[in-house]
C-alpha cells in the first residue's frame, strides 16, 4: 500500500496542469458554440463515462452523452455488426459534427494494428473526418487517442499499476475539469450546504 500511495502522490505532481487547463477552455467553447460532448470509455472507462456525463450536465450545463448507457443499443450492434464498429456506428446515428466534441477515458489509448480497442481507433477517426474536437485521458503516449486528441492528459504509472492508476486519474481528471472555473455553473451539492452553511448564498 504504501508504494501504491507513493505512485499516486507521484503521479499528482506530474500532472500536466496546462493540458487540463487547455482542456477546460475547448470545452468551455464547446458549450458556448452549442456543441455536444460524446464520452467513451470501455470498461472501467464506460463506468467513467457515465459519471462524467452526469457531471458534465448537472455542473456545467455541457449536453452530453455516453454510449455505454444504452445497454441494448451497444449490444445489438454488437451482436449484429461487431463489437469494432459500436461507437463509430453510434456517432454516426447522432450525426457527430464540426461542432461537437469526443472525450475519450482509455488506458493504452488503442492500436489498430496491435487489434486493441479498435472501436475506439473507428469512433476517433471518425471525429476526425467530421473535424469534431478529440480530448483524452490515456496511459500510453503512442496509441492513437494520444496521436489523434488536440489535447491529452498522459498518466504514465510504473508498469505493473498501469490500469488501477491510470483509471484512477482519469476520475480525477474529469472531476477537475467540472469543478474549473471555466466551466462549473453548478456547485456540487454538499459545497453548495457548505457556502450557506458560512453564509455565502449563490
Amino acid at each position: 500500500m504504501e508504494r501504491y500511495f507513493a505512485a499516486v502522490a507521484e503521479l499528482a505532481k506530474a500532472l500536466d496542469a496546462d493540458a487540463v487547463d487547455a482542456m477546460a477552455r475547448g470545452l468551455a467553447a464547446l458549450r458556448d458554440r452549442r456543441g455536444r460532448l460524446f464520452v467513451l470509455g470501455v470498461g472501467g472507462g464506460a463506468g467513467h463515462a457515465s459519471h462524467a456525463v452526469n457531471d458534465f450536465r448537472k455542473l456545467c450545463e455541457i449536453e452530453s452523452y455516453a454510449p455505454t448507457d444504452n445497454v441494448p443499443e451497444l449490444t445489438a450492434r454488437t451482436n449484429d455488426d461487431g463489437w469494432e464498429s459500436t461507437f463509430r456506428a453510434w456517432l454516426e446515428i447522432s450525426r457527430l459534427g464540426g461542432e461537437d466534441a469526443v472525450l475519450v477515458f482509455s488506458v493504452g489509448g488503442g492500436s489498430r494494428e496491435q487489434g486493441l480497442s479498435v472501436n475506439v481507433v473507428n469512433a476517433l477517426e471518425l471525429a476526425r473526418e467530421r473535424g469534431a474536437s478529440v480530448y483524452g485521458v490515456v496511459g500510453a503516449p503512442g496509441g492513437a487517442l494520444a496521436e489523434v486528441a488536440d489535447v491529452a492528459v498522459l498518466v504514465a504509472p510504473p508498469a505493473d499499476l498501469r490500469t488501477p492508476l491510470v483509471e484512477s486519474f482519469q476520475a480525477v481528471v474529469w472531476h477537475a475539469l467540472v469543478s474549473h472555473p471555466a466551466l462549473a455553473l453548478q456547485q456540487g451539492q454538499w459545497e453548495t450546504i457548505a457556502d450557506r452553511a458560512a453564509g455565502r448564498i449563490l
